[in-house]
């Protein structure tokens, strides 16, 4: 099935010249084939996730979006098939599954995606608030455990399949104020090689994705807390934040034959951003550090 062009709704509107998307050269163009596959992507209605299912859907590949949000649905790639499901429920995950199933007759690539960090999680441990923990536990975590049960089921009794659990640069070093988050998404790369180990020698591949910085909507309506787009930019050697394209690109790869040898790790996108010794920026100078009289120079 072939993809309608579509423009990505979180690519409108972009500053040009913006350090968060700077002109760059590509290096060059790689098109794979994903005809007769059936693909479920689930947080598929906006950022990484709609540029994954637009990415599966151009390479002819039957694309089943998983998302709670009804009304996002109608901006996806024509071609690309709704269910409405919260990843949080057993029950629903479950359903996402088995309607793929029932429509094509298997699952060939699952790419866990859809995980939450809301503007009020922002907290230190002791200020965390019962229901926030669990609600991005249920989403960020179980959600990936529930579509992974049910879908390697499925690739079990098939002998193949891939699961591209979608963690983050924030699961191998973390910042302040995300006591939830980073630790889940340092389960989510557990996850891929617990799972990649336990089904290697069923024909199923299971591997992580560790995004850095990208311009999606959280991403670009957080910026100004995170120093603005210039300090943003500046955190990854590569001096701009990534694409949601760019994401895709490594999870299209992931899943084919050219990465048949590849199980049970993790493949950091993030522009160099690993390489530095912490994500988060130092440490402000204050009252309770060192006084100028104090330090000493090396």
């Amino acid at each position: 099935m072939g993809c309608a062009a579509v423009n990505s709704p979180f690519l409108q509107g972009k500053q040009e010249g913006s350090l968060l998307t700077a002109k760059r050269n590509i290096q060059s163009a790689v098109r794979y084939e994903n005809a007769g596959r059936v693909v479920i992507v689930t947080g598929a209605c906006s950022g990484i996730g709609w540029a994954i299912a637009q990415g599966f859907c151009d390479s002819g590949a039957e694309v089943v979006a998983v998302d709670i949000d009804e009304a996002a649905a109608a901006d996806l790639p024509g071609g690309v098939r709704f269910f409405r499901a919260d990843v949080g429920s057993q029950e629903e995950c479950r359903a996402a599954v088995e309607s793929a199933v029932a429509e094509w007759g298997g699952v060939d690539v699952l790419v866990n995606n859809a995980a939450i960090q809301p503007p009020d999680s922002y907290l230190p441990m002791d200020q965390y608030p019962a229901e926030l923990w669990d609600r991005i536990v249920a989403v960020n975590l179980s959600g990936y455990a529930f579509m992974a049960k049910y879908a390697l089921a499925v690739m079990k009794r098939q002998q193949s399949g891939v699961v591209v659990n979608i963690a983050s640069a924030q699961g191998h070093r973390t910042a302040r104020g995300v006591p939830a988050y980073g630790p889940i998404k340092s389960a989510n790369l557990m996850q891929s090689r617990q799972w990649g180990v336990e089904y290697a020698r069923l024909g199923i591949r299971v591997v992580s994705v560790s995004p850095g910085a990208i311009a999606t909507p959280l991403v670009t309506s957080t910026a100004e807390s995170q120093g603005g787009e210039r300090q943003l930019a500046n955190r990854h050697p590569l001096g701009r934040i990534g694409e949601p394209q760019e994401v895709a690109n490594a999870v299209l790869w992931l899943s084919s034959q050219d990465a048949s040898f590849v199980t049970a790790t993790d493949l950091e996108v993030d522009g160099g951003l690993g390489a530095f010794a912490a994500f988060a920026d130092p440490y402000a100078l204050d009252s309770h550090t060192q006084s100028e009289g104090e330090r000493t120079d090396h």
